[in-house]
């Protein structure tokens, strides 16, 4: 950081420097904010792992007193489940006579940024056109789109080695959990006898780049969407605890109110299955 102050100083023309002063005050502030947190996740492991507050605090270099204070300074851990530095939450326009985006994708995005607001993080959303053309190789990145809407998600789809999505001999759509050999469809679709439920497809996915990861909600229906974004929200710690920053995917399960496709709740299907794990 010293040498981007170093940089920042150099630049004469004050019209340039003062855009410059600003980016990167605003990569120092996200800095200091994903610092706190991995101190005070660090803080509460060592804690866990049977130091007392005199051993960590003679670890930092400061005291007891200011261990205490800093314990509890900063975001939860689980922030990082969302990103670092911004949110980005990327859903798809549909096409028709008009390209329009389906309530549920907007009302599922909107509330992953909101839970990104509660965990100081601030996010975007952006619209993927109607073609499915989207760069998944960003930081911070949420994708809310299937297979069916996005070639590019198709393929990315293509990495994980637990879940696949599939159309049955009689058309439903549904997610295969290859390693156990089970098909989960919607309950929208039982033709027998629907009801207001569906299914839909969470996980973590390599970036095409090979620099990263980004998350994937994909709904069978669009009201799973809004069910996997409904499960993320709620139980976002117990997703970081479980797969941190891995690859992973994990089947969601929704009910939702009939007409106004109202999340009334939501659960874990298959539990959080790790690429990498038979």
């Amino acid at each position: 950081m010293i040498d981007e102050v170093q940089r920042l100083a150099a630049i004469k023309d004050h019209r340039l420097r003062v855009k410059a002063s600003v980016e990167l005050m605003e990569q120092l502030q996200a800095a200091v904010i994903e610092t706190s947190r991995m101190r005070k996740e660090s803080i509460a492991w060592l804690r866990s792992n049977g130091l007392s507050m005199a051993e960590v605090a003679k670890l930092m270099g400061i005291s007891r007193a200011r261990v205490a204070q800093l314990k509890d300074a900063g975001p939860p851990a689980e922030r990082s489940f969302l990103g670092t530095h911004r949110l980005l939450v990327a859903v798809p326009r549909r096409a028709g006579d008009r390209d329009y985006v389906a309530m549920e994708d907007s009302a599922a995005g909107q509330q992953l940024i909101n839970s990104g607001h509660r965990l100081q993080l601030d996010g975007d959303l952006e619209y993927i056109p109607a073609s499915g053309a989207v760069d998944l190789n960003r930081a911070g990145l949420v994708v809310i789109c299937g297979p069916k809407s996005s070639p590019v998600i198709a393929e990315a789809l293509g990495a994980d080695p637990r879940l696949s999505f599939k159309t049955l001999d009689d058309g439903r759509w549904a997610l295969i959990d290859r390693g156990r050999d089970q098909t989960h469809t919607s309950p929208a679709d039982d033709p027998d006898e629907p009801r207001p439920a569906d299914v839909a497809y969470l996980g973590r996915l390599p970036r095409p780049d090979g620099q990263g990861t980004f998350l994937l909600i994909a709904g069978v229906h669009a009201a799973g969407s809004m069910g996997a974004a409904h499960y993320l929200s709620e139980h976002i710690a117990d997703l970081y605890e479980e797969a941190g920053a891995h690859p992973f995917s994990m089947v969601i399960g929704c009910e939702y109110e009939a007409g106004t496709n109202r999340i009334l709740a939501s659960h874990s299907v298959t539990g959080v299955l790790l690429h990498g794990e038979a």
